[in-house]
């Protein structure tokens, strides 16, 4: 048994067992794919993998029990290399962020400059996406640490700690009809044609969850995962905005008049997750520390011993 077994079907699994796209992500041709996998079989004295024919069909019972730990196997060696490399560059290496739109333009930046003040050595690489895109890619090791509201959560593969809470605000022209409101009610928005964050973004769901609630349909005309844009229609007259409170900036919007809806929408909590036994190398944990500053560095320590001792 070897990893290179291990790894080829660990991808069987995530290719949807597709030996051609296995093939293709390992850059060696099928049958040698199909041979190692049927050797990794022999040895382990059982098929992990239901068959029609040449095709890879599903796990069986017995895949399903032994693939998890193979997977464990994969992530062990992963982390005895990280550690290898921590021990020989203390302050040196690559750390890949996936982040949503809104948190990387408006809540990371000042994360950003500080952990490339302490650590200048390491390339910092900031990924953008969807939270479910976010979510996947952590889970598949494409990024070491993913931030969003939804998704993280409740990924199975992944542990999310929570980083910061946040507010929707509601955004409208200078010269608009709520402009001089004390405070908004829902009516008073279902009353105007809104703008605000795609469904997958942006705590959308607590928006569509309020105005449900309150027995009112939103008239939603424009959707976006970017704040940016939202304010740009707008500004240009296509309605009322909701956005996260931090992406109204004073100075940038001067010709928004920003109004409180916490009450409204309630409270989100921004996460920033890692794959369930990882190993956080110092700067990556530094990172994570700036990014959830509502927890002290020995609660967030304590979080994540608590995490590797049930996962062991």
């Amino acid at each position: 048994m070897n990893l290179i077994q291990l790894r080829f079907a660990r991808e069987a699994v995530r290719q949807n067992f597709n030996l051609t796209e296995v093939a293709n992500s390992v850059f060696i041709s099928q049958p040698a794919v199909s041979r190692h996998i049927r050797e990794l079989e022999d040895e382990l004295g059982v098929e992990l993998f239901e068959r029609r024919g040449k095709r890879l069909t599903g796990l069986t019972p017995q895949g399903e029990q032994l693939v998890p730990l193979m997977e464990r196997v994969l992530l062990a060696v992963h982390n005895l290399k990280k550690a290898a490399e921590e021990q020989s560059a203390q302050d040196r290496g690559r750390l890949v962020v996936a982040t949503t739109h809104t948190q990387a333009r408006y809540a990371l930046p000042d994360v950003v400059r500080e952990f490339t003040r302490r650590y200048p050595k390491v390339q910092l690489c900031l990924h953008q996406g969807s939270p479910q895109q976010i979510a996947d890619m952590v889970a598949e090791g494409e990024a070491d640490l993913g931030m969003a509201t939804e998704a993280l959560e409740q990924h199975a593969e992944l542990q999310a700690l929570p980083a910061y809470r946040w507010q929707h605000c509601v955004l409208v022209p200078q010269d608009h009809a709520l402009a001089g409101c004390a405070q908004l009610a829902l009516n008073d928005l279902a009353r105007h044609p809104l703008v605000t964050y795609d469904a997958a973004f942006g705590g959308r769901g607590q928006i569509d969850r309020a105005f449900a609630a309150a027995g009112l349909t939103p008239d939603v005309v424009l959707s976006a995962i970017d704040a940016d844009v939202i304010k740009t229609y707008v500004e240009a007259g296509m309605g009322v905005g909701i956005v996260a409170h931090m992406a109204y900036d004073p100075e940038r919007d001067r010709r928004l008049v920003r109004l409180e809806a916490g009450h409204l929408f309630g409270t989100n909590t921004a996460r920033i997750a890692l794959r369930r036994g990882a190993h956080l190398r110092d700067y990556a944990f530094d990172f994570v520390a700036l990014v959830c500053r509502e927890q002290s560095e020995q609660q967030l320590r304590a979080a994540l011993a608590r995490h590797e001792a049930a996962y062991a």
